[in-house]
């Protein structure tokens, strides 16, 4: 092409479509192609029918259809994310959660800068899954295929009701048994902002259609779950305070020769992700009930970028 036709193709050439969806698939070339996430429309709301399969028929699994870890995931006034999962999973010392703490004791007000940034930035619970896709709308070449789903509480919260239901005469159901268990309409609206899952619904059980062998396929196509919670997958405290320092512009303070881990409480402007479906547990010293963010997803991919 001469620059001359090149030019005039420029200047005539408004359509940005192309280009977003060149950019689109290009952001996405690092993901994790064994997670299945729900694709929203223009107005933040999405919809999909998933199954939530059994534990993996993969040795040295410890038998259960889930596993959970505590992960921590905020802005800071650098711009940068940090996205990590706590060492608290572990039952170790953790940085953040170290800082959080300081932020909190160093104030009796309870809605001082201080306590308000480390709820901001305090710990979320994440479970991951696999789970066989039904129906998915928007892109229907995932049915009929096996990928993890990371989820939070609320889902999790939506699961624990049906095994332990409220009124005696409900029998128990494991949504994981792919004989008895049941499907999940997973409804996603935009309210006020933010992602909300309160209309999404498990249907009476049932079981997973198909013969014996094409279950058993399904399940040999299972992923391992162990990775997730595996020590290996951590990074160590060294690391994550590094990144902490990095993303919050902190610094180490001499206050106690003896503790290289004692930080001078420094408030920070940090920004949280858009509220989703985790309401938080407890993080060290805080103590609150309000619901916080939930899948950051889309935050984990600039993140890493």
């Amino acid at each position: 092409m001469k620059f001359t036709d090149f030019k005039k193709t420029q200047k005539s050439s408004n359509d940005l479509s192309k280009l977003m969806k060149a950019i689109e698939k290009s952001s996405r070339k690092d993901q994790d192609d064994r997670f299945w996430y729900p694709e929203l429309d223009k107005a933040g709301n999405g919809q999909a029918i998933i199954r939530f399969l059994p534990e993996p028929a993969v040795d040295g699994e410890d038998g259960l259809p889930f596993v959970h870890y505590w992960e921590h995931g905020f802005k800071g006034p650098t711009g940068l994310w940090y996205i990590e999962k706590s060492l608290t999973t572990l039952g170790q010392k953790d940085p953040v959660s170290e800082y959080n703490s300081t932020l909190w004791n160093s104030t009796d007000d309870d809605s001082s800068p201080a306590r308000k940034q480390a709820r901001i930035q305090k710990r979320k619970l994440r479970y991951v899954s696999n789970i066989y896709v039904i129906s998915d709308p928007k892109n229907p070449q995932n049915e009929g295929k096996v990928f993890l789903f990371r989820y939070g509480k609320k889902v999790f919260d939506k699961i624990d009701q049906l095994l332990h239901p409220q009124f005696e005469e409900d029998s128990p159901v494991s949504v994981f048994n792919m004989f008895s268990g049941c499907n999940f309409k997973l409804r996603i609206r935009t309210v006020e902002g933010y992602s909300n899952y309160d209309s999404s619904v498990f249907e009476a059980p049932s079981q997973l259609p198909g013969s014996d062998d094409e279950l058993k396929t399904i399940w040999e196509k299972e992923y391992s779950l162990k990775e997730f919670i595996d020590p290996s997958s951590f990074k160590t405290y060294d690391q994550l305070k590094e990144r902490l320092d990095e993303v919050l512009n902190l610094k180490e303070t001499s206050k106690s020769k003896s503790d290289s881990r004692a930080w001078e409480p420094k408030i920070v402007k940090a920004t949280s992700a858009p509220k989703s479906d985790v309401t938080e547990e407890t993080d060290v010293t805080i103590t609150t009930t309000e619901e916080e963010d939930a899948d950051l997803e889309y935050f984990r991919k600039l993140a890493d970028a």
